[in-house]
């Protein structure tokens, strides 16, 4: 089996595993899970789904993305960048649609893992990443004003940021105070929390807290068990969602929407992850992963799983060393459920808001988002259009948009980067032997050189095609130094191809130097080869054939 395919679990296990690195991993696992209870009942919740399946995701969803993932501290469950996604699937075919689109994604990201496609998330550019989860913050916060609040909508909240705004403004006038001040003390805390005392768990703290006072003074607000009744003592059965072809060619796009988001959050979350512990995880492993936490998150009722970074950068910092900590932040969440459920119904669901509106701020990497403004034109264009489109459109879109513009970009720079033009042969001539310049060379108007240097290809043909159009009919050679190419494709390769038609029909002698092994096969494919060319190793060996035959 190749090594891309072989999970981190088993490599940590080869390389022997201790009674140290259990404690340090049971404790970093506390860490994570004390973290990931308040945040995963609030995305569920915001999600549009009971709390208790925010649950079921991090715990059967965490525990596989551990135990098969290919990452040692990656962390996996419910995350904000899906709440949007989810919602709106939730909206538009019911809970059954949904978990049959999460079965559908797992499907797809196993697919893609033992295709290799991991390998392929790295070329999404930094100004889309920066851009997305912006986006993504923005919406979060959003889909908390109404909890924050206590508002009351006449119908359901839209889904579209404009439409919900909207109305959820006609329904200031509904605000109550007591989820008002309710947000605020969580906020409170946990920001005063995170400046005093950082390495306390302030989410669990303030929402503790906030539940505590809501209980005790009878605040009349919204809670759990107010408006979904608790969460139950313990995981359900496993079992399929409605299998029917109609539904699956309904829930197909939503499907893939999960599938291209939960790949490209899971693997930037293993990137940071590599970033901070100095190890490489391996991709296609972690696409597996992810795909077999999906489908069986979808068995047990949970929503999407995916690689969430700031449990998984809690983990690291914690002190976790393996997928031991991941597998046992799992753990410990069942244990909550089994031995706490009860105690989740007071939790107010304006506090929950209070959390995931920190969340959204802190998703949003403001040094960054201003740095990229400021670099170029071209990032700052991306950046924003990849932000808007997000905020405004939707997810996917925003990611393929912000890619062909960075795409394009990226083009453009690289055919601005190329040069080509004529040298003397005075400059370039010396021969090997004796390293003296001949001028019988140096002089002839009969053999002129040109050079192009840098990548060779469909953006820049054009620049280089319109400056070889200008060869004079009456040289007898043409040198055209290729050593400085390092790459060439089929459109550059054509260009010259054309170019030697034009020597042909004027009786000029065609000689390519320096080209490299791929440059050579891309011209050979194009019939740019012995006899109609001659190939040197270099300007020098072109210039010595030549000065023998003049000799001759």
């Amino acid at each position: 089996m190749p090594d891309s395919l072989v999970p981190k679990t088993v490599s940590v296990l080869a390389e022997g595993y201790g009674l140290a690195r259990l404690k340090a991993d049971a404790l970093a696992g506390l860490t994570v899970a004390i973290v990931a209870l308040p945040l995963s009942m609030a995305i569920a919740i915001a999600s549009g789904v009971t709390p208790d399946r925010g649950l079921y995701t991090a715990i059967v969803g965490g525990f596989l993305v551990s135990l098969l993932g290919g990452s040692r501290v990656q962390i996996g469950g419910p995350a904000g960048a899906f709440i949007v996604l989810v919602a709106a699937t939730a909206a538009r075919h019911g809970i059954d649609g949904l978990l049959l689109a999460t079965a559908m994604a797992g499907v797809m990201l196993v697919a893609a893992g033992y295709l290799r496609l991991g390998q392929y998330i790295k070329f999404i550019p930094y100004p889309v990443t920066v851009g997305f989860t912006a986006g993504i913050a923005v919406i979060i916060f959003a889909s908390q004003l109404r909890d924050l609040f206590g508002l009351t909508l006449p119908g359901g909240e839209p889904g579209p940021i404009v439409e919900k705004i909207m109305a959820l403004g006609r329904s200031a006038d509904t605000s109550n105070w007591a989820a008002v001040l309710t947000a605020a003390l969580t906020i409170t805390i946990i920001l005063a929390l995170r400046r005093l005392r950082p390495h306390w768990p302030s989410m669990l703290i303030a929402v503790s807290a906030a539940s505590v006072v809501v209980a005790v003074l009878h605040v009349p607000t919204e809670t759990i068990g107010t408006r979904f009744g608790g969460i139950p003592r313990g995981l359900p059965l496993p079992a399929l969602p409605p299998l029917a072809f109609e539904k699956a060619v309904a829930v197909f796009p939503d499907a893939v929407s999960f599938a291209l988001l939960g790949a490209i959050e899971s693997l930037l979350s293993a990137v940071v992850a590599d970033g901070m512990t100095g190890r490489r995880h391996r991709s296609s492993m972690e696409l597996i992963a992810q795909g077999i936490a999906n489908l069986c998150s979808a068995l047990f009722g949970g929503i999407c799983v995916t690689g969430t970074i700031a449990r998984t950068a809690t983990n690291v910092r914690a002190g976790g060393t393996s997928p031991v900590s991941g597998m046992l932040h799992a753990i410990f969440l069942l244990l909550f459920m089994l031995l706490a459920a009860p105690l989740a119904s007071f939790i107010p669901l304006a506090s929950l808001a209070g959390v995931l509106a920190i969340v959204a701020w802190n998703m949003i990497e403001k040094p960054a988002f201003v740095a990229l403004l400021r670099s170029s034109y071209g990032d700052a264009v991306v950046l924003l259009a990849t932000f808007f489109i997000v905020v405004f459109r939707d997810l996917t879109e925003g990611i393929v948009v912000g890619f062909a513009l960075g795409a394009v970009l990226f083009i453009n720079r690289m055919a601005k980067s190329i040069s080509v033009g004529e040298t003397k042969p005075l400059e370039m001539l010396q021969v090997m032997s004796g390293k003296e310049e001949h001028p019988l060379i140096a002089d002839d108007p009969d053999t002129v050189i040109y050079r192009i240097s840098g990548i060779f290809f469909f953006g820049s043909a054009a620049t280089v095609a319109s400056v070889l159009d200008r060869i004079a009919d009456q040289r007898r050679n043409f040198i055209l130094d290729c050593s400085e190419v390092p790459f060439m494709d089929s459109t550059a390769a054509n260009v010259i191809e054309g170019t030697l038609r034009k020597a042909e029909r004027t009786g000029v002698r065609f000689i390519i130097t320096g080209a490299n092994t791929q440059v050579r096969r891309a011209l050979y494919q194009h019939h740019v080869r012995p006899p109609r060319v001659l190939m040197r190793a270099s300007v020098e060996a072109a210039l010595e054939t030549i000065r023998s035959e003049m000799s001759a």
